[in-house]
């Protein structure tokens, strides 16, 4: 009773000095532990969730596992939708990650489901940034439809037609666009080929926010792939017409490209962060870079430091600058030194490179020129994206990232198909010396990094976030909030949050950090740029939590996108 009396007394105490404070216009720090206060509910169910960036896509899954599927039927009914509801940011043309543990199986498994460079894909065939960006040569081999069907072959329960069904029926008939929908579309048009502006901007402009948007073509695509499958694509009807019209535009997928396709079954890596076990997939992905920043990080009481502190916000800066420099140097490489790079011994050789003052980072590409003084990566050795959850009852679950690159991808359509190409070529460095430099038939060091955290052998978070490279800071955070904040997944989504883009001492944040953490990470030499309120420069998180011992599920969802949580 004393001891409760004296708690009491302690936050009872502590109000008031808030209370104060408050009144007086002055910075508050709280030391007692908050969930934080969220701008919208979080979601709950017993028998599985869904959490994506459209609430069509969420509703599709849920759909599923209403009818009796499972969470890997669930990702692809997502999957397919989104490409519908949100045609710029991923689609059956594009690639991913996807992070899976199989209940029966009781294993963690991931697709790797990004194309290839085109067979003739050289750096001499892009003679300027702009042709990897935007037309027919910009695209990688389409993986989309390969790491979608992969999926089911080995874990789904459905039949193929009525897991695309929810997409059918939202290309077919039609969806209403919302207003962050217009907005990315608008953004988008100048790169918008013949096809793409027929389609999309059918009244002579683009959609406004509750119009409709058909997508026939795209329509009868899906019904194709439900019929024939991964065949028909690669091999059939589909993969016929992808050849044909990137014959007649001077593309450069051709018959091999397509037959030669084929995903990558792969085991996650993962490291122990205190009592944590945090999974992500293995390179050419870079999701080992936040895995290293946790372990750079572990031994720090960051929870003591406080939620978005200048103490905390300066060691989280400047380890996010030490591996991020690795993940440049080393993810494209051959076999890349992932054990050294994960081991605790390294991490503490990082840690002490931390200094009290910000230092100079060369941003988040690779670059031949080096700044004076640059963070490099040791040598000892010779978004527009989207992120998905499923999860269901039986325990099985799936964390996804999908793209198509930038906004529609390279902006063309291929042929009759109604699929956007993705642009991934862009993601190839045009610097010769690069590890990652444009070559044919090559694959690329890719940022989308799907994320499972688990805690004493029962999941404790499935999570990721679109983003470019700020993905793997992101991803960070988001962790960070779960574990270290003790903030609820909505909250944890929610809360503000950094990037860390340009060369140099130079971070963003968004503007919901106060002033006075801005000032003192200024005084400390970090460059502040300060971005709006909420902002998708910072990502649009989604994630599942998991109470093991009741069985629920908590769904949360970014209101920085149209996310959107459902619970059954």
């Amino acid at each position: 009773m004393a001891a409760a009396v004296a708690l009491v007394s302690e936050i009872l105490g502590k109000i008031c000095k808030l209370k104060l404070a408050m009144e007086n216009n002055e910075e508050v720090s709280m030391a007692f532990p908050s969930h934080g206060t969220t701008h919208r509910s979080t979601v709950t169910g017993t028998r599985g969730m869904v959490t994506s960036a459209h609430p069509l896509a969420s509703l599709a899954g849920a759909r599923m596992l209403l009818a009796g599927g499972n969470a890997f039927d669930a990702a692809v009914a997502v999957a397919s939708t989104l490409n519908v509801v949100e045609p710029y940011m991923s689609g059956i043309a594009g690639n991913g990650y996807m992070l899976l543990y199989s209940a029966k199986e009781k294993a963690h498994r991931v697709i790797d489901y990004l194309g290839t460079a085109p067979y003739a894909a050289t750096l001499d065939v892009y003679p300027t940034l702009e042709s990897q960006q935007v037309g027919i040569r910009a695209g990688m081999v389409p993986g989309g439809c390969g790491g979608w069907l992969a999926l089911l072959d080995r874990y789904g329960s459905m039949d193929r037609a009525d897991i695309f069904a929810p997409a059918i029926e939202s290309a077919e008939n039609g969806y209403a666009v919302t207003v962050k929908n217009a907005e990315f579309i608008a953004g988008a048009r100048p790169y918008f080929s013949e096809r793409a502006e027929e389609v999309i901007a059918s009244r002579g402009r683009t959609p406004h926010p509750g119009e409709l948007l058909v997508q026939k073509d795209l329509a009868q695509t899906f019904r194709t792939v439900a019929e024939g499958g991964a065949e028909a694509f690669y091999r059939g009807e589909i993969a016929e017409e992808i050849v044909r019209f990137s014959e007649e535009t001077d593309g450069l997928i051709t018959e091999k490209d397509l037959a030669d396709f084929e995903v990558e079954w792969q085991d996650p890596i993962s490291v122990t962060y205190k009592d944590y076990e945090v999974y992500c997939p293995p390179p050419p992905c870079s999701g080992f870079q936040y895995l290293e920043t946790l372990n750079i990080l572990e031994n720090d009481a960051l929870g003591e430091l406080g939620h978005n502190t200048p103490e905390y916000l300066h060691l989280l800066i400047e380890a996010i600058k030490l591996a991020s420099a690795d993940r440049a140097e080393y993810a494209p490489r051959p076999n890349p030194p992932i054990e050294k790079l994960l081991s605790k011994d390294y991490a503490q050789a990082q840690r002490e490179r931390i200094g009290e003052l910000a230092a100079v980072s060369g941003g988040e590409r690779w670059s031949k020129d080096k700044l004076p003084g640059e963070i490099v990566a040791d040598d000892w050795t010779t978004e527009c994206t989207t992120h998905f959850d499923t999860a269901d009852a039986e325990g099985n679950i799936v964390a996804v990232t999908q793209s198509l690159g930038q906004a529609f991808g390279s902006g063309v359509i291929l042929g009759s198909t109604g699929m956007f190409l993705n642009n991934f070529m862009n993601w190839f460095d045009r610097i010769p010396e690069s590890p990652n430099a444009v070559g044919p038939h090559k694959r690329i060091e890719m940022c989308m990094s799907p994320c499972q955290v688990w805690k004493n052998g029962n999941p404790f978070a499935a999570i990721g976030t679109p983003g470019s490279h700020g993905i793997l800071q992101t991803t960070l955070q988001l962790v960070l909030n779960l574990i270290e904040h003790g903030m609820n997944v909505q909250a944890a989504i929610e809360a503000p949050r950094i990037r860390l883009v340009k060369p140099g001492t130079h971070v963003s944040m968004e503007g919901r950090i106060p002033v006075a953490v801005r000032a003192a990470l200024e005084a400390r030499g970090h460059d502040v740029e300060v971005l709006p309120d909420w902002t998708a420069t910072v990502g649009g998180g989604h994630g599942i939590a998991f109470d093991t011992e009741e069985g629920s599920f908590m769904g949360g969802a970014d209101p920085r996108r149209d996310g959107y949580a459902i619970g059954v």
